[in-house]
């Protein structure tokens, strides 16, 4: 059901406010395009400068919109247990299909901390629970074991998002873990090598502004087709290299607003593009053939 091209949406704004006319476009868009679910509030989301009525509010109308179409994975992670839980149990109310549940950041938990976390969030609803490893995020890595134990000691946790960056660390996975958890990734570049290791699929930046193109690689690798696999992932990577030039989301905020998709306001600490990494997204969406002049 988590497979294939799965995009992290971006949350448009109009002033101090989520536009949601906006972001429902985004989501029909998406669905037309091929995009095989969606993960409202999560980092490319800005889920961090959304207030907790606000991730609630942009949870329900994603779920609505999408009206069972594909899968809604909401973000819900926070570095705060009763926060997570929280907003966990809030996801399963308005019909989200499972939630994205990202280490707890900042606090720097021990592996037992990182156990009792998910433990209670797992606890707290009957909802598919996806964990998400990015330790450059979050200063703590979910080791293969630890995750192998949560795995068989939660049913409901059913998968992660790696972005560790280390395939090596991701055999361990699927060594350890049950064979029915699965591995999607969590970065773009490596969407390809990890299909090859046995990965499902991809939560993805770059299908904000290249949904068909991303979907159509996850696509091509299943149907047997290594070859057209390869020649649009070399085609992408100058894109995805442009959209990582300065922090996530902000090149991609930016791409958004130059293709005409939503105006691009972020919200501080995220900002403005410097002018020279500007040029250069800007020339990137050029030779895609995402935008002209």
């Amino acid at each position: 059901m988590f497979n294939g091209s799965i995009v992290a949406l971006v949350t448009p704004f109009k002033g101090d406010r989520v536009d949601e006319a906006v972001f429902k476009k985004m989501i029909d868009w998406q669905i037309q395009e091929g995009t095989r679910g969606i993960v409202p509030c999560g980092t490319t989301g800005e889920a961090p400068t959304l207030s907790e009525r606000e991730q609630e509010d942009v949870i329900g109308l994603c779920v609505q919109t999408v009206a069972k179409r594909i899968p809604v994975i909401a973000g819900t992670g926070s570095n705060s247990t009763l926060e997570a839980v929280h907003m966990t149990k809030h996801a399963a109310r308005v019909g989200a299909d499972a939630v994205l549940v990202v280490t707890p950041y900042y606090n720097r938990p021990t592996n037992k901390g990182i156990y009792l976390h998910y433990k209670a969030v797992s606890e707290s609803a009957q909802i598919p629970i996806i964990l998400y490893n990015i330790a450059g995020r979050t200063g703590r890595n979910i080791e293969p074991d630890l995750m192998a134990r949560l795995a068989s000691d939660f049913k409901n946790i059913v998968g992660v998002k790696e972005a560790s960056g280390s395939l090596d660390q991701m055999l361990r996975i699927k060594e350890l873990c049950p064979k029915d958890f699965f591995i999607t990734s969590g970065d773009d570049a490596l969407t390809l090598p990890i299909l090859a290791i046995g990965g499902v699929g991809v939560v993805s930046v770059a299908a904000n502004i290249a949904p068909r193109d991303v979907a159509l690689l996850i696509s091509a690798f299943n149907q047997g087709d290594i070859k057209k696999a390869q020649e649009i992932n070399l085609k992408l990577l100058p894109l995805v290299r442009a959209l990582f030039i300065e922090t996530n989301p902000i090149p991609v905020k930016k791409a958004c607003e130059m293709m005409g998709l939503c105006n691009g306001v972020l919200r501080l600490p995220m900002c403005d593009m410097e002018e020279a990494n500007l040029a250069k997204l800007r020339e990137a969406l050029r030779n895609y053939g995402l935008i002209k002049g």
